[in-house]
């Protein structure tokens, strides 16, 4: 049985190793449907180097329309994976090792059914400032409004399997929730090509964005990318929103409500700090404990660093 599909892509002239991965959960297609069109773009484009393209790394989840596969484990969460295990613990196992072939990584995703999450490209603090540095000009490349690098102990992932590998890696987030976002899957495309433009491997030239532009956190602290502890749900119910992604807000402005309708009661839910919304709740029927959202700490365009 195949796990998955790696489309390889060869050009003349030898060169770097890029991967491209979508589909880790079976539930965020913009991501599935750039891979799809790249397939057919980039081998008319591709002057040096090779290109994999994986447009839905987890096939179990997405016949189920869902972020898990059958065996309800996280793909996300069970890299480098077990040969032998449940089939997701297969498929993590050979997609680890395919990442372990690549000289660069670009995983991309949405945020599922369950978040709306702002466009932006994402990588691990990589201890290797070497790696590092590669990394910060890799998601600078995509063309993205945020850019945000995160404390890089997280395991289970596939960029803690190219940080253990020594590989550049970064992900995309932009959208979620139901229905299709073109805006979304031509931004992947572009994203992907300028990748491939800073790594040389394409004629195609893209200008990078101006700093005056881009809101850039680099955030130590621990945790500090894990979306789904973020400003949990005080109660079960329906969670009512009432700040979209994008707006400035400061600690203690109200973020919504949550209604219990069982029981017939609510708890307010305020921010928990100030800065840039830039996730918000789409499933509204939660539990105790789910997040409802996320804050960056930046109210203006330009770089920031927290240590602690």
């Amino acid at each position: 049985m195949e796990l998955f599909t790696a489309e390889k892509i060869n050009a003349l002239e030898p060169g770097p190793h890029v991967l491209f991965v979508a589909g880790v959960h079976g539930d965020e297609y913009e991501p599935m449907l750039a891979v799809e069109k790249l397939q057919h773009s980039l081998p008319n484009q591709l002057q040096k180097g090779t290109i994999t393209l994986v447009r839905v790394a987890n096939q179990s989840a997405f016949r189920r329309s869902a972020r898990c596969g059958d065996d309800q484990m996280d793909l996300a969460r069970t890299c480098p994976g077990n040969p032998d295990g449940s089939l997701t613990e297969r498929v993590a196992s050979g997609l680890s090792k395919l990442i372990e072939t690549a000289d660069y990584l670009v995983d991309l995703h949405t945020g599922g059914v369950m978040f709306d999450i702002s466009p932006l490209a994402g990588y691990m603090l990589h201890p290797d400032e070497t790696i590092l540095e590669m990394q910060r000009k890799m998601a600078w490349a995509c063309g993205l409004p945020i850019v945000w690098g995160t404390e890089p102990t997280p395991q289970g992932r596939t960029l803690s399997v190219a940080r253990d590998a020594g590989i550049p890696a970064i992900y995309l987030e932009y959208g979620g929730g139901t229905g299709i976002r073109i805006q979304a899957v031509a931004a992947y495309q572009q994203a992907c090509v300028n990748v491939l433009s800073l790594l040389e491997m394409v004629a195609a030239t893209y200008t990078p964005q101006p700093e005056s532009e881009v809101f850039w956190v680099e955030d130590y602290r621990d945790n500090s990318g894990y979306l789904q502890a973020m400003m949990p749900s005080p109660i079960d119910g329906i969670f009512v929103r009432e700040v979209g992604l994008g707006r400035f807000v400061k600690q203690g402005d109200r973020w919504g409500k949550v209604v219990d309708v069982i029981n017939g009661t609510e708890a307010e839910v305020f921010c928990d700090k100030g800065g840039m919304v830039f996730l918000r709740r789409e499933l509204v029927n939660v539990k105790q404990g789910d997040a409802l959202g996320g804050i960056l700490p930046i109210s203006e365009p330009g770089k920031i660093v927290i240590y602690a």
